[in-house]
């Protein structure tokens, strides 16, 4: 398996960087795209690698927010073909690709601050043809899953990080039930995608232990959400990350600079960090 970043919040090259996330990765010889970024600056960095985007055979949504998902329409453009997997989830419609539009950040002490951060309006009607939806434990291809949160009582999470939907006229703590995690076998171990992992790395690691229990778990790759946590509760996530005998973490994008710093401390060795332009081959 060989994955290369295509966007990141840092580059240590000549490529764009943006708040936001995209990943190519190839896999015994399936082209997949993990996200698409914030706007079409993953493209670009993909030509300069010589990257053809037009070969990729399936995208995945890791969830349903902006700097993930509003440079979808730039990969239709450039792709003719490929489906898109977004999670089906019990807070959204799948029958209606619109109501997944509907993510916020927003402060029940501050209402009229409320701000949306989900995936641009209209995309996902306008290339509905191209969307598909991953129920529950969901085969990709041989060796390729996709896979919802398992851990109960999310919302607590998605309350605390000010992350809400809107339903019947009332705000609701998010519980990321549109949150996926993409995972691979390798000859090393499980290998987990999870752009932001807002229901918790740890939490995440063990959902898929608990899923694959009869296989080894080898890396964890993604942002982690923790640029706006404090030193108590990174150094509290790390010690909980090394707690699941996980070998490799690969972090970026929403982990924040200092985060990284103490993530580093803990983690030493096991840990990298992700840019523009970055692989891994495992």
């Amino acid at each position: 398996m060989k994955a290369t970043v295509l966007i990141d919040n840092i580059t240590k090259n000549d490529l764009a960087a943006e708040w936001g996330l995209s990943i190519y990765i190839e896999y015994n010889g399936h082209k997949i795209l993990l996200d698409a970024g914030t706007t079409g600056l993953f493209a670009e960095n993909a030509k300069i690698l010589d990257i053809d985007l037009a070969e990729v055979e399936c995208g995945v949504l890791s969830h349903a927010h902006y700097d993930h998902a509003d440079g979808m329409d730039v990969f239709f453009e450039i792709n003719e073909k490929a489906p898109f997997y977004l999670r089906s989830s019990s807070y959204f419609d799948a029958t209606s690709t619109a109501s997944l539009e509907n993510c916020y950040d927003y402060d029940k002490n501050e209402p009229e601050s409320a701000r949306y951060i989900g995936i641009k309006k209209g995309t996902l009607d306008t290339y509905k043809d191209r969307i598909r939806f991953a129920d529950g434990d969901y085969e990709l291809f041989p060796g390729v899953y996709l896979i919802p949160h398992k851990t109960e009582g999310l919302e607590s999470i998605g309350e605390k990080a000010h992350m809400y939907i809107r339903k019947d006229e009332q705000w609701i703590p998010d519980d990321y039930s549109h949150e996926q995690s993409l995972v691979f076998e390798t000859d090393k171990g499980l290998v987990i995608f999870n752009s932001c992992s807002h229901g918790g790395a740890d939490n995440i690691i063990r959902e898929i232990e608990m899923t694959f229990p009869d296989k080894q778990m080898y890396a964890i790759i993604g942002g982690f959400h923790l640029y706006k946590s404090s030193e108590e509760e990174v150094r509290a996530l790390a010690g909980r990350i090394k707690a699941t005998g996980i070998e490799k973490v690969v972090t970026g994008h929403c982990t924040g600079e200092e985060a990284y710093k103490i993530l580093e401390e803990e983690l030493g060795d096991s840990l990298e960090q992700l840019f523009s332009g970055f692989v891994i081959e495992i």
